[in-house]
């Protein structure tokens, strides 16, 4: 068997985070030289080791927690100290606070024995300042030798510094405390390390967090511990541009992410918009500075492009030949998602000020779409790596494999995804809303762009098995794999009504909803596997794209079944989407098992509900800090989510997957511009009485709560804005 290096497991680490730096150590608060543990800045490994022991020996660990942004602690024993007795009578606490370019650790000795207790505690330490890309690709890396050891240890390579000190003896890369703890009290010893990286392409915010901290209150109380962790880590993930400290936005996640990506803070951001739109602000901006401008293959740039991700330098895995420039443009959806979160965020009461200052960016992503994004003329968006060192796959399904058949074979580019084709519609029609509303001209071409669209949109992408295709491959033929994408279509606009229910039976069969969320790819296609990355894995974000999409949806139900008087929804326009073919999801019956109160179908609120429910088991299951992805396996093989072993945590689109959640149940959803706001939380409160003070809206905060009944109540609404019922 050929020998080839392995990507790092990520699972069951402990990551303490204040971007941009990151410590990742084992569970007992131990950072090894192995794997990926250790302190991350800035994508280089800065401390490749940080092992404590007393009299040589580890404490054996029992508990650890991360009780807030930037902290974590750890409880252990030193059972050979103290009295020699069954109860342990001397317990190491080991606090960790990671702030950015730096971590601070306060070793201390509680003991309870009847006589001092006097041992030996080192740190061992050590550095490689190992790039972030040789770490994930599982490459070997050279430990590093101090350059100074006077007052402190120091590490230099390039332009990166790492000092360390400590009120310790310093003997090599050790520090070492010789202490003695009386009978009934605690001694404490400290160290620390800072980092200086002047080349570095992000860094910390400097004011005051962008969003409000609400409070939840809720029948269910998963719902309040995964809000509380998931605002702290949200707190922990800022990040601004270095040299432009007063943009932020969230890097993508910890430890391969941790810098600015186009679609996923874009996704963040407009699930954080309940709490403010400042975010928002800051993502459009930094987005909107490095827009592109030219075309180059190299890095996928093209004029009115949004980018992909950011880096101090090339990032290179040399397993998959992937080479990606520092700037790189390989991603076909982040253009369309800029735009609609530019129109969600002046709907939320971004001030129209900064809304007009960023109207000529969006003109030029819109005549991305359509001089740009559509390559061969056929009138959708669609991507091929021309470069051959690029994303293979450039939708958030990124991965090698991603696009396959319902046979498992795989698609050849170029490639049109169905999400990314409900992306645009959207995108047209929020941006000619936009330059109505800004007296700027234009706004009819768009309506006609996304008309035309919707209308190729029914002809093309729905497949012999009922189900739109999740993308057309090279040779325009429907890839009829039937995978969460289609989610990703409701409330865009793109589909009717019918179309929406049909979507929503679909996703509600358990072959897509089976476990701890919605499966990137249904149990009954060929290339589904539980921990796939995107072909049955399920993924927090993508589950709460469709849970908001379905609320959203909610609303065409009744007009809906009664163009279906069976109780089967037919798809308008669809070719063959009637009936149930061989090997398909029973849509209608499933559809018709879902009934609310009065015996009626409710889809998509009831699908909505479910899935939020597999996403609070899976929190509890995860201490409530959500991973980027967890196993697809069904619900009733552990009772509890399957890791997927090198998921990110945080990771920055899951944590605002609990706003999500929280904007779905409550049901608010405001146009500041018009003077409006609509309030329909999802019927009958399936996720219980919930109550949530401190949303925003139009910098006002606003208080919503809903009832066991599902009757909802707004207060604080700001001044002009009248609650109207649709």
């Amino acid at each position: 068997m050929t020998d080839h290096r392995l990507q790092p497991l990520l699972h069951d680490l402990v990551s303490t985070v204040m971007a941009p730096t990151t410590a990742l150590s084992s569970a007992d608060g131990q950072i090894r030289p192995a794997g990926v543990q250790g302190l991350f800045h800035a994508d280089a490994r800065v401390l490749s080791q940080a092992g404590l022991l007393i009299d040589g020996r580890e404490p054996e660990a029992v508990a650890h927690a991360v009780p807030g942004p930037g902290l974590s602690r750890f409880v252990a024993l030193a059972r050979w100290l103290g009295d020699p007795a069954p109860d342990p009578t001397v317990r190491v606490d080991r606090l960790r606070r990671v702030t950015p370019g730096g971590m601070d650790e306060e070793i201390t000795l509680a003991s309870t024995a009847s006589a001092p207790a006097t041992c030996t505690i080192t740190v061992e330490l050590g550095c490689d300042l190992a790039p972030i890309e040789v770490v994930k690709s599982g490459g070997d890396t050279a430990p590093l030798a101090p350059v100074s050891d006077a007052g402190g240890l120091v590490w230099e390579s390039g332009d990166v510094r790492v000092s360390v000190r400590a009120d310790a003896e310093i003997s090599g890369q050790t520090l070492r405390w010789r202490v003695t703890v009386p009978p009934g009290e605690r001694v404490t010893v400290r160290w620390g390390v800072t980092v200086q990286d002047p080349e570095a392409v992000v860094a910390a915010p400097a004011k005051a967090l962008e969003w409000s901290r609400p409070q939840v209150e809720a029948d269910d109380a998963r719902l309040v511990r995964l809000a509380r962790q998931s605002l702290d880590d949200l707190e922990s993930l800022r990040l601004t541009e270095t040299g432009a400290p007063d943009d932020t936005f969230l890097g993508a996640g910890v430890p391969w992410f941790l810098t600015l990506f186009g679609r996923d803070s874009i996704w963040a951001a407009r699930m954080l918009l309940p709490l403010g739109t400042e975010l928002a602000a800051g993502t459009l901006r930094v987005l909107a500075r490095r827009q592109g401008t030219k075309i180059d293959p190299t890095s996928g740039e093209a004029p009115g492009k949004i980018m992909h991700e950011l880096r101090r330098h090339e990032f290179k895995l040399e397993a998959n030949q992937l080479r990606l420039p520092a700037a790189y443009y390989g991603t076909i959806d982040a253009t369309p998602l800029w735009i609609t979160l530019l129109h969600d965020a002046w709907r939320w009461g971004m001030p129209e000020s900064e809304v007009a200052a960023l109207l000529p960016a969006m003109e030029a992503a819109l005549g991305w779409l359509a001089d740009h994004g559509d390559a061969d003329g056929d009138g959708f968006l669609e991507y091929i790596d021309t470069s051959g060192r690029g994303l293979a796959n450039q939708g958030w399904k990124d991965s090698g494999d991603a696009v396959r058949f319902h046979d498992g074979s795989h698609a050849e580019p170029p490639i049109a995804l169905v999400e990314v084709q409900g992306y645009a519609y959207e995108a047209a029609t929020a941006g000619a809303a936009l330059l109505d509303a800004f007296g700027r001209p234009g706004a009819e071409r768009w309506r006609d762009y996304a008309g035309r669209l919707a209308e190729r949109f029914r002809a093309k992408f729905w497949t012999d098995r009922g189900h739109p295709a999740l993308a057309l491959d090279r040779d325009k033929r429907p890839v009829d794999a039937l995978t969460s994408n289609i989610g990703h279509l409701l409330g865009t606009g793109i589909l009717t009504p019918d179309e929406e229910l049909r979507i929503a039976g679909l996703l509600s069969d358990p072959a897509m909803s089976g476990g701890f969320g919605l499966r990137t790819m249904s149990s009954g296609d060929a290339g589904f596997s539980p921990l796939s990355y995107h072909c049955g894995s399920v993924w927090t974000h993508d589950t709460a794209i469709v849970i908001t999409g379905l609320a959203r949806a909610a609303l065409s139900r009744e007009t809906a079944l009664t163009a279906a008087p069976s109780g089967r929804a037919d798809v308008a326009g669809a070719p063959g989407a009637v009936g149930t073919l061989p090997g398909e999801p029973d849509v209608a019956g499933a559809l018709s098992r879902e009934t609310d109160s009065a015996g009626a179908p409710s889809g998509p609120a009831d699908l909505a509900a479910g899935l939020a429910r597999g996403l609070l088991a899976a929190a509890e299951a995860f201490d409530y800090r959500l991973p980027e992805l967890h196993a697809g396996d069904s619900r009733e093989l552990l009772g509890r989510p399957v890791p997927y072993p090198a998921a990110c945590r945080p990771q920055a689109w899951s944590a605002a997957a609990a706003v999500a959640i929280l904007h779905a149940a409550t049901g608010l959803y405001p146009d500041v511009p018009e003077g409006k706001a609509v309030l329909r939380p999802l019927p009958s409160a399936p996720l219980g009485a919930l109550s949530v003070r401190g949303l925003r809206v139009a910098g006002s905060s606003v208080d919503v709560t809903v009832d066991a009944s599902g009757t909802a109540h707004v207060t604080g609404l700001p001044e002009g804005i009248t609650l109207v019922t649709e």
